[in-house]
């Protein structure tokens, strides 16, 4: 990988151990039984999670209509204590940031990905960081790495994309970019795989 300047990282099952998070079940925790049906069809029908994701909705609108009082409590709380970091990606970072451009591109709420990044210490490691809700578009679209790429200012064959979704890594193959799997889900795929930071480093140096 010896022309690879920048590593792009996928925030939630690589960074955050929680592949898809885990937000729905922590919204049908704190809402009695009866309020079931009205959440659920605010998720899959009205797609409320994917609107607040997309940038149509900020974190308090989507926390609000979801019946949320205390909107910035509840962005706190599942941040802080139902999210986990790969404390892997903390070693990783400080022995690889000083030698590659990290960049985070992510799906996520605006507010929800600041305050992880922030949460964490986060944000001195990346140079760059690149969210759906930001943009408004999201992975596996084909613009928001076209995006990505034009904002960070490199070619393709320069960056090496790490996420844990097949589809996501695919789109970014077809523009040129290097591309490993963070193996949480043990998805079908093809190309270079890793379980654990320490591999993703022996990728690196290989």
């Amino acid at each position: 990988m010896s022309n690879i300047t920048t590593i792009i990282f996928d925030m939630y099952g690589v960074i955050i151990e929680e592949s898809k998070g885990n937000f729905i079940p922590y919204t049908y925790n704190h809402f009695d039984e009866s309020e079931y049906e009205r959440i659920t069809r605010q998720f899959r029908v009205e797609m409320l999670f994917g609107k607040a994701g997309n940038g149509e909705l900020s974190s308090d609108e989507f926390l609000s209509l979801l019946g949320f009082v205390d909107t910035e409590f509840h962005m706190r709380d599942y941040i802080e204590n139902h999210l986990t970091l790969d404390t892997g990606f903390i070693s990783f970072a400080e022995r690889f940031s000083g030698q590659y451009e990290f960049v985070l591109l992510s799906n996520d709420v605006s507010e929800w990905s600041a305050y992880i990044t922030e949460f964490h210490g986060l944000d001195k490691y990346f140079k760059h960081k690149i969210v759906s809700g930001d943009v408004k578009c999201r992975k596996p679209d084909r613009k928001i790495y076209e995006l990505a790429l034009e904002r960070i200012g490199k070619k393709p064959e320069e960056c090496l994309f790490v996420d844990n979704t097949a589809k996501n890594l695919l789109v970014a193959q077809e523009l040129g970019i290097a591309a490993v799997l963070f193996d949480r889900d043990k998805e079908a795929y093809s190309g270079t795989k890793v379980n654990t930071f320490e591999e993703l480093a022996q990728v690196i140096e290989g």
